[in-house]
């Protein structure tokens, strides 16, 4: 009874070695030099430049009442620029706030996958989910890398 369980004592032993490892992974990472851009924040500044450019046409395919508002359309269409400019720019705010808008793509296109009713709809998702995960990982690094301070 009076017998602490092992994950209670383990625990500033697990921490230790947890920060460790941390530790190590930072001391790895390299500062940005000047005008250094990730690849993966590259790619992430292509997406949403061709995000913006895509929405334009897509906003007059649409007819009838499932045309988006004007006021939406215009939204998403700055966003996706402002985002561009700021990742292609290397900006910490952009990077995160991509990662956002990734993660809630993930979560809205599983939720899609669970309804979908045809073939198609379950592949677009997957490939759509496949992507921005992937995306997703990758950028994890460069936003490290874009928030180190220089080393003397």
């Amino acid at each position: 009874m009076g017998k602490r369980s092992r994950k209670q004592r383990s625990r500033p032993a697990a921490y230790a070695r947890s920060e460790a490892k941390n530790q190590a992974v930072r001391e790895q990472l390299v500062p940005l030099e000047p005008g250094e851009r990730p690849t993966a924040v590259t790619v992430s500044a292509a997406v949403a430049l061709v995000l913006a450019i895509v929405e334009i046409p897509l906003y007059f395919i649409y007819d009838g009442d499932k045309r988006p508002s004007v006021g939406g359309a215009l939204f998403f269409l700055a966003l996706m620029l402002f985002m561009a400019w700021g990742l292609w720019k290397a900006k910490y705010w952009a990077v995160l706030g991509f990662q956002a808008l990734l993660g809630i793509a993930i979560f809205v296109f599983a939720g899609v996958l669970l309804i979908a009713s045809n073939v198609l709809a379950a592949v677009v998702c997957v490939v759509t989910i496949g992507l921005a995960g992937t995306l997703f990982w990758y950028m994890v690094k460069a936003m490290a890398r874009i928030q180190m301070p220089e080393r003397p």
